[in-house]
């Protein structure tokens, strides 16, 4: 066996890749195998990733090469990589492709697999046969149209992969383009590189599939300029009334859309126009807890040219099975992070489409476009009532909460935010109580669920004109909220440690200003919020963030 010690990283036979954070080709490493592993654990001397077959066929989809993967695994690892990892990895890449569908006529597809075992498994499967109409010859089958959704969702739940090249129904005809400068301040609205790069990668992978971007990397941009190349009617959806009137200003400012021509779905108005933008609380509202999601038609029955899914890795899941039944239009995600909590990363594969285009937070950051961060945790110890109250909780949720809503971390803030004085901060958390406590502490506005959409956007407008430099946000801020001068976040509570929340809450704070950014984040020491670090932690390191750890006193 080979040995080379100066390489930063160990294959294991279980799949997983070993680096090491202190060697100095460390990033050279972890950029090289970013694409094709997913990062698991981010400890403090040894960061493990995976190859796993979402990884292995997101970077097939993108246009990666098994080459490329097999290349990045033998220049970086210090022993000879196990040969069922490198036969795995080949058997993996090598599925993307072999189930192909495509149109036969206007009511039915075909499915044809260039593999001859593959092909004698679904034939042979009960369930899968359900959604097949008859099969054609041993590796060739036919479905109905309707089943397009389906299909591709059973088959990836089997662990085959579908390339859909079926093609899309289109929609009506409507043109915009990009304007030459924004219409409110003049600015140049000409597409850097990486926009256009992945602009081209959606269309030229025919128009379905999810481009990865950071918060602040212009992701609203990339859509507008998609929705221009096709030329459609076009449905977008956001998560939330807030960000579907953001979306609204950005198409006005930057596009040569008549007001006219752009229609707002949402709880306060109902137009529906060539462009269309929507809320996913909208189209799964109920009128009651067992009743139907009557505006759910609106994607599903109306004819959509392109469809839009903005902050995609928050699709609920009704939504996934509106997606399923549309599979004849273009559809594009949006979104700084893959991760989904619930695990559903391979729905968003088979029924949105695959990754097309995905650009490090790192390079970003590097090249100007988005602001350099410092990610630190600080450790504040717990008050003598609440250490007890925690050490006696009756079971880790009531425990969790009590080390999150820790009085002692409003004492932090408020010496964070002094030492910031002058700057746009947002205090973030997850717990009302304590938001507004703090904020009543702190004599600043608090923005919760419970305020209204207009309320929140007088607030929001008021920070952005540097008229308050100090907001206190809940949940609702997490997504897709546009407060380009906010250059520190204190995250005081949040889900439990969940990474994509994470990756929302930094994403705040990475509009390019000049100066660096600081996203501070208080754990109670010794408690339960220090099990769910980790998770955090990981994010970061997955953007190639180094993440520092201070005792508050110290």
């Amino acid at each position: 066996m080979s040995y080379h010690p100066e390489r930063p990283m160990i294959v294991q036979g279980d799949h997983s890749l070993l680096l090491e954070t202190h060697n100095t080709r460390f990033h050279e490493a972890r950029d090289a195998i970013s694409p094709f592993a997913e990062l698991e654990k981010s400890q403090e001397h040894i960061h493990s990733y995976r190859l796993n077959p979402l990884s292995l066929w997101n970077a097939a989809a993108a246009g990666h090469t098994l080459e490329e993967a097999e290349t990045a695994l033998r220049n970086h690892s210090k022993y000879t990589i196990p040969d069922n990892v490198l036969e795995e990895l080949r058997r993996t890449f090598a599925l993307y492709g072999k189930l192909v569908l495509t149109k036969e006529n206007e009511q039915v597809l075909r499915l044809s697999i260039h593999d001859p075992f593959i092909a004698a498994q679904i034939a042979a499967d009960n369930k899968l046969n359900e959604l097949l109409l008859e099969q054609i010859d041993e590796d060739q089958f036919l479905i109905d149209k309707d089943n397009r959704g389906p299909l591709k969702h059973a088959l990836i739940k089997l662990g085959f992969p579908v390339d859909d090249q079926a093609g899309f129904h289109d929609g009506p005809e409507f043109k915009l383009a990009l304007r030459d400068h924004t219409r409110s301040d003049g600015h140049d609205c000409a597409l850097r590189e990486y926009q256009q790069q992945a602009v081209d990668s959606f269309v030229a992978s025919g128009s379905h599939g999810v481009i990865v971007l950071a918060c602040g990397a212009g992701k609203t941009l990339v859509a507008m300029a998609a929705m221009a190349r096709i030329g459609m009617n076009t449905l977008v959806i956001t998560p939330n009334t807030a960000a579907a009137h953001q979306w609204h200003a950005e198409m006005l400012d930057k596009t040569d859309i008549d007001s006219s021509d752009l229609g707002e779905y949402t709880g306060s108005r109902k137009d529906i126009q060539p462009v269309t933008i929507a809320t996913y609380q909208m189209l799964t509202y109920r009128p009651e807890k067992d009743a139907d999601m009557p505006h759910m038609a609106l994607i599903t029955q109306q004819e959509w040219g392109l469809i839009i899914f903005d902050e995609v890795h928050v699709l609920p899941a009704p939504v996934f099975r509106a997606v399923s039944e549309i599979q004849a239009r273009r559809r594009l995600g949006l979104t700084a992070t893959l991760i989904r909590e619930d695990g559903l990363e391979r729905d968003v594969f088979s029924l949105i489409g695959p990754k097309r285009y995905d650009l490090p937070w790192r390079e970003l950051e590097q090249s100007g476009f988005i602001a350099k961060a410092h990610c630190i945790e600080i450790r504040v110890p717990m008050a003598k009532d609440d250490h007890f109250a925690h050490a006696t909780a009756e079971d880790r949720h009531k425990a969790y909460r009590i080390a999150a809503e820790n009085r002692v971390k409003d004492h932090v803030a408020e010496a964070l935010i002094e030492k910031h004085d002058g700057e746009g901060i947002l205090v973030i958390g997850q717990y009302i109580k304590q938001l507004q406590r703090i904020a009543e502490h702190l004599d600043a506005p608090v923005i919760t669920g419970r305020m209204s959409s207009k309320e929140r956007e007088r607030h929001y407008a008021a920070f952005r004109a540097g008229e308050l430099r100090l907001l206190v946000v809940s949940k609702v801020a997490n997504y897709a909220i546009d407060l380009p001068d906010a250059s520190i976040a204190i995250q005081i509570s949040g889900s439990f440690g969940s990474r994509q929340e994470e990756a929302q809450r930094l994403g705040r704070i990475l509009r390019p200003k000049g100066g660096p950014a600081y996203f501070y984040t208080l754990v109670s020491d010794q408690s339960e919020e220090l099990k769910f670090a980790s998770n955090r932690q990981r994010f970061l390191a997955e953007q190639g963030y180094d993440y520092m750890i201070e005792d508050w006193g110290e």
